[in-house]
């Protein structure tokens, strides 16, 4: 008993100096302890009210001390347990929280400002309301005539604008100044010292051709320099001559009166947003004095009128519009040199490859001196018509001018205006002779009257023009010598470098200036196509062939493809305009009489309408023009799906899987699909833009990935980690949160260890690659149609790959009949059945193949005395390397 007191001694000098809580658990404890050496003791009232203790006389048994004691065990260890849950979530609270997906960036409306690359406050300010608007047919509306004129401007009835709107509006438009420059041209310096340069090109010529050197005196040079430099000044007068516009008010007018009278005879209208005008005059208003350059894509040769059409009867300046050579034909020439146009040479310099001064000179200064007496200008950023119906690369010659001119503070500031024309019906007709090799016919009096009696007779459907937000070129500029603006543009982050002009003026080979400031050009012109590229709207026509040709190739009852069509419409709601409205049936049927029995059949088959595509050779070939108007879009997608769908298939051939009868589902690592797609996008670098200059492609990759993800055509489901996994992670993540560094090589072997002893070698390569992205089955058909669009450029650049065996040997080949051979090595696929596409047979795809190997290295274009020869380049130049290029570019064409 004398333990027991000292006990309980002990406890009451505790319960003195503790809680009363502590003092019941370590009574707890000592009790139990104390009860298994002496069996059972007297524990009078001591645990209080509210513990539960059955009493019995006063004695507390030992099943009931054990009882309590194991209750408050158990309270601690729950409580332990929850503290030690609190410390674990709160430490690891990301890690145990499900991986959101980042939503891609929100595509801003068509037509708008870049926002990196053009400030906010340069640009005129337009709503999105405004922007959506709905477009007018402008044939159909005049702003100074009409009735609805006369009622706004309470003239009655009685005014002659309401009985002939069109005379009357061609006669009230506003009227402009169109200064003529041709006179200040040869005078100025630029000219005069390229005509000096090219006399004493001459005289050096003539001491080679007599044999003479260059210190013999027998030969008199005075002489001879005076001989040539009239002989110059002759030929820069009729440069000149040929060169000038000659751009009339009054011939404006009269061509307005007679377009309003002529497109509704062939057109059904054309299309404009008025809030589009609207955004051209408040640039105008901001900036009076700036000259406005408008900057189309090509499509037709009423394109050269059309701009004009628009802006003179908004009351708008009508610019200068650069044309080629090849359209100075008699009287037609005549009226498009009145109505503004000026006519430049498509090669300026000689086959010979010696550089024309005179004439670059010549056009340099002409250019300058419009810009500077106020002119506005226009000309198509491609250089020529689109033959393909996508955009073209740009060919930045003449807008090397105007940057050279903001240099020399010969303007202030310009205001560059994209614009987009699309037709549902092609006026030009077609250019398949052109992509199956044969040689363009060129232009003439003859063929220009024939094709506009032709024109008159047909029907061509509707055309749409969309001007895109002015954005400065001096605002740009400092955008990009900002520092805050250098990460979204690394190639030409660089200060601009000013250098006089002397080279060509159109084409790659442009102007003779610092190669960050060649960059900077090449980048605001493809930044243009770009843009316009987005900014043009989808007609009934583009929409049509696209299901044909990627989805409904065998053809489609009406009913099937009206769904289509109503899927299609909710994927490009938002992102491009639609150049129609009305429910997808009626656009179908329209659509299909548009293009005609030649592209479209349509019969009947079990009493219901069934619409089939011409597939035959040269038919398709037209039809895709129509449907390559959406690759812009599309382009993108297609290289995920294309490469994700290779992967695939090589992840399958590794592992020997039947794909009709296969256990686990294949899937692929996201990195090594991004890489691949990253080499499928520049093979076809000069096919596509597929971003601005201002983003990164492998960023916009990452973003098309997540957004098939979004859309479910392919799915990024969690990776399933193993525990010891799931907690390195975790604790990686707060080390590096911390500031602390992670080797990366001891994760990467924990993680490879791990990996290999759960899946092995099941995807091969890229076993590494913990993300994996699978291919819902659901979605296979929507895959197959995203593989198609790019299919057919796959085919020839594979064909054209197959066809450097007839480069072996050291064989040098004249480009053209290479080009011939390549057509006929397509042709004959497409002929067997290896390549379904016809309209694979693209002779501008080939050169844009060649290009590519060209810029690879894999080929040489030597200009022999104006003959363009192809050969191949060492070490590229063995039966081995051309199989592995061969090999290297077919890995793209899907199967």
């Amino acid at each position: 008993m004398l333990g027991i007191f000292e006990v309980l001694v002990f406890l009451c000098i505790v319960g003195y100096f503790f809680n009363k809580q502590r003092t019941i658990d370590m009574v707890d404890i000592i009790s139990n302890r104390v009860q298994e050496a002496y069996g059972s003791f007297r524990l009078p009232n001591m645990f209080g009210q509210g513990t539960g203790t059955e009493q019995n006389g006063g004695f507390s048994t030992y099943s009931m001390l054990k009882r309590f004691g194991e209750a408050g065990r158990r309270q601690r260890q729950i409580n332990a347990d929850h503290d030690r849950q609190v410390r674990h979530e709160s430490l690891f609270h990301i890690k145990e929280m499900p991986t959101t997906h980042l939503q891609p960036e929100l595509k801003p409306i068509p037509g708008m400002a870049c926002p990196f690359c053009s400030p906010t406050e340069s640009r005129p300010q337009l709503g999105a309301d405004d922007r959506r608007r709905n477009a007018i047919d402008i044939l159909r509306v005049t702003t100074h005539a009409g009735q609805q004129y006369a009622l706004a401007n309470h003239t009655g009835s009685f005014d002659w604008g309401v009985w002939c709107p069109h005379l009357a509006q061609a006669t009230r438009v506003r009227r402009f100044s169109y200064p003529q420059v041709a006179g200040a041209v040869l005078p100025d310096e630029r000219v005069q010292e390229a005509l000096d340069v090219a006399v004493k090109e001459s005289i050096n010529d003539k001491r080679v051709e007599l044999g003479l050197a260059e210190n013999d005196e027998s030969f008199d040079e005075d002489s001879y320099y005076s001989e040539m430099l009239r002989k110059h000044d002759q030929r820069a007068g009729k440069i000149l001559v040929g060169m000038r516009s000659k751009i009339s008010d009054l011939v404006l007018r009269i061509t307005s009166w007679v377009l309003y009278k002529l497109l509704p005879c062939f057109m059904s209208g054309v299309a404009a947003h008025p809030a589009q005008v609207d955004m051209i005059k408040r640039a105008i208003e901001k900036h009076p004095d700036v000259p406005l350059i408008f900057l189309p894509l090509h499509r037709s040769h009423l394109d050269y009128i059309m701009v004009s059409f628009i802006l003179l009867n908004n009351d708008i300046k009508c610019p200068l519009v650069a044309g080629g050579d090849n359209l100075r034909i008699p009287v037609f020439g005549s009226i498009l040199r009145y109505d503004g146009a000026f006519f430049i040479k498509r090669k300026i310099d000689p086959l010979t490859g010696k550089k024309d001064h005179v004439y670059r000179a010549i056009l340099h200064t002409y250019l300058q001196k419009c810009l500077t007496a106020g002119h506005n200008v226009e000309f198509f950023i491609e250089g020529g018509r689109t033959r393909t119906g996508k955009p073209c690369m740009p060919k930045s010659g003449i807008l090397s001018v105007i940057v050279d001119a903001f240099n020399d503070k010969s303007i202030s500031d310009a205001l560059l205006v994209p614009v987009s024309i699309n037709y549902e019906k092609l006026v030009d007709g077609n250019f398949v002779r052109e992509q199956l090799g044969q040689k363009k016919i060129p232009e003439s009096f003859a063929s220009a009257a024939s094709a506009i009696i032709k024109v008159l007779k047909a029907r061509y459907g509707l055309m749409r023009i969309d001007f895109n937000e002015p954005f400065s070129l001096s605002e740009l500029v400092k955008s990009l010598r900002k520092s805050d603006t250098a990460h979204n543009y690394t190639p030409e982050m660089r200060r601009l470098q000013h250098k006089p002009s002397s080279s060509s003026l159109f084409g790659t080979d442009v102007v003779q200036e610092e190669q960050d400031q060649r960059q900077l050009i090449d980048n605001i012109a493809r930044h243009v196509v770009y843009d316009s590229a987005r900014a043009t709207s989808v007609m009934t026509t583009n929409a049509l062939a696209f299901l044909l040709l990627n989805r409904f190739r065998d053809g489609a009852p009406l009913s099937i493809l009206t769904e289509a069509l109503d899927e299609l419409r909710a994927v490009l709601n938002g992102v491009r305009d639609l150049g129609f409205t009305g429910s997808s049936e009626d656009v179908i049927r329209y659509a299909t009489d548009l293009l005609g029995p030649g592209l479209v059949t349509k019969e009947l088959r079990n009493g219901q309408t069934f619409i089939k595509p011409v597939v035959m050779i040269p038919n398709v070939i037209e039809l895709s023009y129509y449907s390559n108007c959406l690759l812009p879009h599309f382009a993108l997608e297609s290289i995920v799906i294309t490469c994700a769908g290779l992967l695939k298939r090589e992840a399958e051939r590794r592992t020997n899987t039947d794909q009709h009868d296969h256990v686990d589902e294949v899937t692929v690592g996201r990195q090594a699909l991004l890489q691949m797609c990253m080499e499928f996008a520049e093979l076809l670098m000069y096919e596509f833009i597929l971003c601005k200059p201002c983003q990164k492609l492998d960023s916009v990759l990452d973003n098309t990935l997540q957004e098939l993800c979004l859309r479910e055509i392919l799915s990024q489901p969690e990776a399933e980690l193993t525990e010891e996994q799931t907690m390195a992670r975790r604790l990686a993540y707060n080390l590096e949160r911390d500031g602390l560094d992670v080797d990366d090589d001891e994760m990467d072997d924990f993680f490879d260890d791990h990996q290999n002893g759960t899946t092995g070698n099941r995807y091969g390569a890229d076993e590494e690659d913990t993300t994996r992205i699978h291919f819902p089955a659901e979605k296979h058909c929507d895959r197959l149609v995203l593989q198609s669009v790019l299919a057919p450029f796959s085919h020839t650049y594979s064909a054209v790959a197959s066809s450097l065996h007839q480069l072996l040997d050291g064989n040098s080949i004249v480009e053209s009949e290479f080009i011939r051979l390549c057509i006929k090595e397509i042709s004959t696929r497409v002929d067997v059945g290896d390549c379904k596409y016809g309209e694979s047979i693209s002779t501008d795809t080939v050169r844009n193949c060649l290009k590519v190997f060209q810029k690879r290295s894999y080929i040489e274009i030597t200009n022999n005395n104006g003959v363009r020869l192809v050969s191949l380049m060492p070490p590229f130049d063995t039966l081995t390397e051309v199989q592995n290029i061969v090999q290297q570019v077919h890995i793209f064409v899907p199967v």
